[in-house]
């Protein structure tokens, strides 16, 4: 089987039970280290429900997110322009940055649009331009990496998402690494530094990252990396320490439930399967 990215060889490397039914082989480029399936005939099955019941952690991610990003699209974007968040689901990112002030829009043909129904892309109307597109975890959902990627980027010159890196270890099982996820059936595309920095430029842009999750493609130059926030002088981080510990003493934090839910949902969805 050929890459997706490169159309150069690939190595099997391990197969998996898909949706805990379909026996599929994973491959791993020879030039990149991008790993794919095999074509996901499955996909029908797997997209039953538009957003997986393994996804947990949607709420805390777009929350997470829209904190982390707001120096990047502050400092390096116009920000009285507008922007889409690109297969968006239930909408949740776009209502929290039009919250926070951004003029975003909605798209995703696949998910009702539950927070931002009245900003959505079809109100806009087509064509139309935007400062930045955003989409978060979807490129490993890609069947075809590049023809998608390019697809996106017919909206703005500049693309930030999110896809977790692939660690640095030697796949020989799914178990190796959690993104597999076997049991949704829903990711088929696998990166890592290599394999992004060369569908950039594949594509003709500019590759930027922070090196474990958020990325970004664009025709623009930026002197740093844009995901390089301003450090903090010494006096504010020590007060900021100080009143942190102050504060931990009066409530002691909660521990979050989300890496033990998310084992309980997969558990469940394992036993449902095998009835």
């Amino acid at each position: 089987m050929n890459s997706k990215i490169t159309s150069g060889e690939t190595k099997l490397i391990f197969e998996a039970k898909i949706l805990n039914k379909y026996y599929v082989s994973f491959y791993q480029c020879q030039d990149t280290g991008f790993i794919q399936t095999e074509e996901p005939y499955w996909l029908d099955d797997a997209y039953s429900s538009a957003i997986t019941k393994l996804d947990l952690g949607l709420v805390y991610r777009n929350l997470e997110i829209s904190k982390n990003i707001n120096y990047l699209l502050s400092k390096y974007f116009d920000n009285t322009k507008i922007f889409l968040d690109y297969a968006g689901g239930y909408g949740l990112f776009t209502r929290i940055m039009r919250d926070k002030g951004y003029d975003f829009y909605h798209y995703d043909p696949y998910c009702q649009n539950l927070f931002a129904e009245n900003f959505d892309l079809s109100t806009l109307g087509l064509p139309h331009s935007f400062e930045l597109v955003t989409a978060f975890e979807v490129l490993e959902h890609m069947a075809d990496p590049l023809k998608e990627v390019a697809r996106i980027m017919q909206y703005s010159d500049s693309f930030l998402f999110s896809t977790e890196l692939q660690p640095e270890v030697v796949f020989s099982k799914p178990e190796d690494w959690w993104y597999f996820s076997p049991e949704t059936g829903q990711h088929v595309s696998f990166y890592n530094i290599k394999s992004l920095e060369y569908i950039a430029k594949k594509l003709g842009y500019n590759f930027y990252t922070d090196g474990t999750f958020l990325h970004l493609f664009t025709k623009r130059t930026f002197e740093n990396s844009p995901f390089e926030q301003p450090k903090e002088p010494y006096y504010i981080k020590k007060i900021r320490r100080i009143l942190e510990k102050y504060e931990l003493r009066k409530v002691k934090p909660l521990e979050t439930l989300l890496q033990k839910d998310w084992l309980y949902v997969k558990g469940l969805l394992s036993a449902n399967k095998q009835e």
